[in-house]
């Protein structure tokens, strides 16, 4: 699958605005943080998972990891910065096919979605494989996420072309999470740093109710007027708490993993 592919429809117009070196360092530099650290936590599936960001000031390019590389292995600088016509515009390799189809799209058709997250991680994935609502409103954990996961009922196979992730796109709609039934689990952020605290809280959300299920007692739902209320306060202090998840994350690779910086 690693090979060059080209986009359909009309891609962000190309910017005559310079590349900003740290802009584009500090970029890297939080992709491949949240790479390593979803390695740590077991969220990836081997070299087939993929995360990627647009550059702040460059919304014709984004960051993507390359195919070949498991997500322990990626550093700052093994980044691909892709344009969306399919070309390397930075960086040694290719993306992986299905990588660039499906982020490609939601870029160009998500502006709001500067970061895209896919994984197979398995809680979220094996409450994406039952039929019905994935996630209910049980856990604390999950009700941050109350009004923001829209469901992809029909999955089509692999994204081996462009007519894939549009789809996917159209079906995120406006929400943050998209559950991709018989798949796994797509996160938009407006941030990398909160495109990662909501995969992170997702799967910490799916593990709690999936244990909570495996007693066979009923779940005990929250009141709708509190999951309102619960989200709203957790929506108030989001984006700082994703930053702040974010820069922990990055201090302890800096400590024990210092390579991702490379």
């Amino acid at each position: 699958m690693a090979h060059a592919v080209t986009a359909s429809g009309t891609p962000p117009a190309r910017s005559n605005e310079p590349l900003n070196a740290d802009s584009v360092r500090r970029a890297r530099i939080d992709l491949a943080a949240c790479l390593r650290w979803a390695a740590r936590n077991g969220l990836e599936e081997g070299i087939c998972n993929h995360f990627s960001a647009v550059l702040p000031e460059r919304p014709d390019l984004f960051l993507v990891n390359p195919y070949g590389l498991a997500f322990a292995e990626v550093t700052a600088s093994s980044l691909l910065l892709c344009d969306f016509h399919g070309n390397v515009v930075e960086g040694d390799g290719q993306p992986e096919a299905t990588a660039f189809h499906i982020h490609a799209e939601l870029h160009r058709l998500k502006p709001r979605a500067r970061a895209a997250f896919h994984t197979h991680m398995p809680y979220a994935t094996a409450l994406a494989m039952l039929e019905g609502e994935p996630l209910m409103w049980a856990g604390q954990t999950a009700l941050r996420f109350y009004g923001r996961i829209a469901v992809d009922e029909d999955y089509n196979g692999l994204a081996l072309d462009s007519s894939e992730g549009q789809r996917i796109a159209m079906s995120a709609g406006e929400a943050d999470v998209v559950f991709l039934k018989n798949h796994g689990v797509m996160v938009l952020g407006e941030t990398i740093a909160e495109a990662w605290d909501d995969l992170y809280y997702l799967e910490r959300a799916a593990q709690a109710q999936i244990l909570a299920m495996s007693t066979g007692r009923t779940l005990k739902v929250v009141p709708e007027a509190i999951v309102r209320h619960v989200a709203a306060q957790e929506a108030a202090g989001r984006a700082e708490s994703a930053r702040l998840h974010l820069e922990s994350v990055k201090r302890v690779l800096a400590r024990d993993e210092p390579a991702f910086l490379a």
